[in-house]
């Protein structure tokens, strides 16, 4: 229920920006489509229903509660739309959206893919220690190099370093420098910030080099260039071939306590609320290490594998793929829907932390169109 203290009002361009600060859609893969998708960027709303798919039932929901914005983990629409005529669930739900003036957001690879996204939070269910992204991002890297005359060096870092520059895993502030000598000689249009135009000028300069992410790469060198002395920056940016380790699909940890394979079983059923767990044959070890991916997680056997883990959650495993186990793991499969069913908790505490009186509400409808007959 949402309390009269609740009530405040915020552009929808306001949560997307936080939202978007955690998981830039940047990282999201390339056949999704996170994102604003229906709606006004710059709408102001009170309310907010969070969901793991955006439905016509779930737009009902929204419209009874007075939401004006569905935060959603799918996207309603992963393909083009080339006409709105009501023929299916998904013209159905943007049609209603629009008419009741609901905004309809998803954030759905881009908060797979990082460290602090969806499979921590199952991890975090099934109480696993020591995570890590089980395959580590590639080419999302960048690498500046900046040449700075010393005096300014601290200042110009500790800018660099505010806007995102330097972070390395579990380490901030993070650089290489170096000291040297520059030279260089302005002509008669420069206005110098050391020397005199029209004369060749030595500078004792720092060499410095950070690490930062792609997606910030706009930010750091609108930064760099507001922070630097010199009218004309030198600097030299180069991609990098190193995985991110903070951002990828999947994550591997270890369990508190080793346990028997039917135990994992079971502490994974009722961790997970499950009704079934289609699995693999026992490979009669003890599990310690568990590899995850919620959703569709089947392209990581083979890392999963590698790491040495003795059991895979996930889902959507085709039947031939199962045998692909070949005796060297365990693999779980639980549904698509309920290995992301806490991702709705996932969004709300994102959201709880930066806008704490802001109203948030689970959506009451069950969208999982998958059902058992037990």
């Amino acid at each position: 229920m949402f309390t009269t203290r609740e009530f405040l009002t915020m552009k929808i361009s306001e949560i997307i920006s936080h939202l978007e600060t955690i998981a830039p859609p940047s990282l999201q893969e390339d056949y999704d489509n996170s994102g604003l998708i229906v709606g006004n960027a710059d709408a102001e709303i009170s309310k907010v229903l969070i969901c793991l798919d955006s439905t016509e039932d779930v737009v009902e929901e929204a419209i009874r509660e007075k939401c004006g914005l569905i935060i959603a983990h799918h996207p309603v629409i992963f393909r083009g739309i080339k006409r709105l005529t009501g023929s299916n669930y998904v013209e159905r739900t943007v049609i209603k959206a629009i008419q009741n003036n609901i905004a309809i957001y998803a954030c759905h690879t881009n908060l797979d893919n990082v460290k602090q996204g969806v499979n921590q939070k199952f991890a975090e269910k099934l109480g696993l220690k020591n995570l890590k992204i089980l395959e580590e991002k590639k080419q999302i890297l960048r690498k500046l190099s900046i040449f700075c005359p010393k005096a300014h060096t601290e200042k110009l870092m500790d800018a660099l370093f505010a806007a995102g520059g330097g972070h390395i895993g579990n380490y901030s502030e993070c650089s290489f420098r170096v000291d040297g000598t520059g030279t260089f000689k302005g002509d008669e249009s420069t206005n110098p910030f050391v020397g005199e135009k029209g004369n060749r000028h030595q500078e004792e300069e720092s060499k410095i080099e950070i690490i930062f992410p792609a997606y910030l790469e706009n930010q750091i060198i609108k930064t760099l260039k507001e922070s630097h002395p010199y009218e004309e920056v030198a600097y030299d940016l180069i991609s990098l071939e190193n995985a991110n380790q903070d951002v990828g699909a999947g994550m591997v940890g270890e369990l508190e306590n080793e346990m028997s394979e039917k135990d994992f079983l079971a502490h994974l059923k009722s961790s997970m609320n499950l009704k079934v767990i289609r699995h693999t044959l026992f490979i009669n070890q003890k599990v310690n290490k568990v590899a995850l991916c919620g959703g569709s997680g089947s392209f990581l056997l083979e890392k999963a594998i590698a790491l040495g883990a003795q059991v895979f959650v996930s889902s959507d495993f085709t039947y031939h793929r199962f045998f692909d186990a070949e005796g060297k793991i365990m693999i779980c499969d639980i549904g698509h829907y309920e290995s992301e069913q806490f991702t709705v908790e996932l969004l709300q505490k994102i959201l709880r932390q930066k806008f704490p009186i802001f109203a948030f509400a689970f959506s009451k409808s069950i969208t999982n169109p998958v059902h058992y007959y037990i």
